[in-house]
């Protein structure tokens, strides 16, 4: 074993992985974040809302990650006229795909009767929302929520295509060089 090679490349991996974590863990969260407006939107009565959420959802879970970094990376700059920097295209792609279904799933499992009780309360839907069904859909949730954290690292590895520098780029230079 080549345990110089080892002491060396720590530092470079160690730095991949960080910024690896980085990545996700903002994904996660701005994912988490449209996600909740996502779902909420597929729920409301508004009909021309809830069809784009309806197309958003549709469009994301049928492409892969690698096309959607691609369009963020590649094609939004020549819409806005602007490079996109590399590590946020590889957030906004992760985020838009981690914030797809997790949050519609975790609203629906919650007992109608629920809405129904916030509403003979006199609340707004938007206060039954608030107050009544998002904590305790939040609650729900959590557990998928982690999900999509393991496998939005796994699937992180595509972002070095556009040239975000995370783990897999590490290794693949620690690779080249021994």
């Amino acid at each position: 074993m080549n345990f110089e090679l080892m002491a060396n490349s720590f530092p470079l991996l160690l730095a991949g992985a960080a910024i690896t974590v980085e990545i996700t863990a903002m994904s996660v969260t701005f994912g988490l974040l449209i996600g909740c407006m996502i779902g909420i939107a597929r729920l409301c009565s508004i009909k021309p809302l809830r069809y784009f959420a309806n197309v958003y959802v549709d469009f994301i879970r049928g492409t892969p990650l690698l096309v959607q970094i691609f369009l963020v990376y590649f094609a939004l700059p020549n819409i806005i006229g602007s490079r996109v920097d590399p590590f946020v295209a590889a957030i906004s792609a992760c985020s838009i795909n981690s914030g797809a279904e997790i949050f519609r799933a975790g609203i629906q499992s919650i007992d109608k009767g629920q809405m129904e009780a916030g509403r003979s309360l006199g609340m707004t839907w938007a206060q039954t929302m608030r107050y009544i069904i998002m904590p305790q859909a939040f609650k729900r949730i959590i557990p998928p929520l982690g999900n999509e954290f393991i496998a939005l690292i796994k699937e992180t590895s595509v972002v070095s295509f556009v040239g975000a520098a995370d783990l897999y780029v590490a290794f693949n230079y620690i690779g080249s060089n021994s």
